[in-house]
């Protein structure tokens, strides 16, 4: 491809806005919340943002690596870390009138759990003040250490994400060299595993389970085969992921990996098709898509069988049944709204209940810590 080649027409999105689009815009700026929307300049932010689905940015906003696809800051944040971001962003998340969030994070390889802990206190106060809405955390590979897999899992979140992007011929190309394709695959592996003996635990004690899913999305055009999309899926199949997303990598940047094609719908779809006769639990596969897009819908579907019938909580993913379809768009729509509409008067609720200020720390550490908004904690720092 030539390096200014147009981009084909179904690349190209209005430009974001709407009443809901701008008042979260603004509630974000002045709650001091990172979005991933904003700062990996997605294409389907005001989409997502009308719909009730927003992806926040825990952690900070600059990242230890340096992946060529990725428009979010590189750099070294030594170690410091917010202690009070996850009772700040549980109370800001909580008055928002969304139905779904999800919650990801830059890597954070300075820190020695990876960041995992304060994921997972993040998801647990969130939980705790918006039972109704789900919670997905899109999470880096913590270098490997599958203690921080299990300290997010444990949390509760209804999702747990972790993207290959890529395909597995081209990840030292494209990825950070402390990334592997081998080891996401690790991570998702033993995130459904975990998820599985909590759910087995549960059912010993007599408690209801509720649904945990997995999850992993693929960028294409950079320079994958066909053939390579379709193997990276069955690895992920394997790994036992549930729900994957298929989208067209767009370069941020000029010093970024260049397009190498556009990919076509019709292959987008062949995609799809693939995922789904592999047992996938739902595919969501076009140009457009990105690893959180419409995150909601893409839920409600995948608790919908091929015939929309809700799969019952609990249901083995390798138990879906082939595809005769898709879910009946009118059943998503309503399951959707009806969330939208337990959302706008949950957050009504929080709203009136909690101090209508910036949302101050709780625990004695938090309180007693410098006013500066990052706090070095050197006993975390990986030597």
């Amino acid at each position: 491809m030539a390096q200014f080649s147009p981009k084909p027409e179904w690349l190209k999105v209005r430009a974001p806005g709407g009443d809901t689009y701008h008042h979260l815009k603004e509630t974000f700026r002045k709650l001091d919340l990172h979005t991933v929307c904003e700062e990996a300049r997605c294409p389907n932010v005001g989409e997502c943002w009308r719909e009730g689905t927003a992806t926040v940015m825990l952690l900070g906003d600059v990242c230890t690596r340096g992946c060529r696809f990725c428009a979010v800051t590189t750099g070294d944040p030594r170690g410091a870390v917010d202690v009070r971001e996850p009772e700040h962003v549980a109370r800001a998340i909580a008055r928002l009138s969304l139905q779904y969030v999800v919650m990801t994070m830059v890597n954070r390889d300075d820190l020695l759990d990876g960041g995992a802990d304060h994921v997972a206190r993040t998801v647990s106060r969130l939980h705790a003040l918006r039972p109704d809405l789900l919670i997905e955390t899109l999470v880096g590979d913590f270098q490997g250490h599958m203690s921080g897999v299990d300290t997010v899992v444990d949390a509760g979140p209804d999702v747990f994400a972790h993207n290959v992007e890529v395909v597995r011929r081209i990840t030292r190309v494209i990825r950070d060299v402390r990334s592997s394709y081998d080891q996401s695959l690790a991570v998702l592996r033993r995130a459904k595993e975990r998820q599985r003996r909590l759910a087995a635990d549960a059912a010993e004690r007599g408690a209801p389970a509720p649904r945990r899913l997995t999850k992993s999305s693929i960028m294409v055009g950079i320079g994958e085969t066909d053939d390579e999309v379709l193997e990276a899926l069955r690895d992920l199949r394997a790994a036992g992921v549930d729900i994957v997303t298929l989208g067209q990598y767009l370069r941020p940047s000029p010093k970024h990996a260049p397009v190498q094609r556009f990919v076509e719908p019709a292959t987008f779809a062949a995609y799809e098709r693939a995922a789904l006769e592999m047992g996938f639990l739902y595919a969501a596969s076009a140009p457009l898509v990105r690893s959180s897009y419409k995150a909601a819908e893409v839920f409600v579907r995948s608790l919908i069988d091929r015939n929309g019938a809700a799969l019952p909580d609990g249901a083995s993913s390798a138990g879906a049944p082939a595809s005769d379809g898709p879910a009946d768009a009118a059943q998503v729509e309503a399951l959707l709204e009806e969330r939208l509409a337990v959302a706008r008067r949950e957050a009504a609720r929080l709203t009136a209940e909690l101090d209508p200020d910036e949302p101050r720390p709780l625990d004695a550490q938090a309180a007693s810590a410098s006013p500066a908004r990052l706090v070095p904690a050197a006993s975390l720092v990986r030597r």
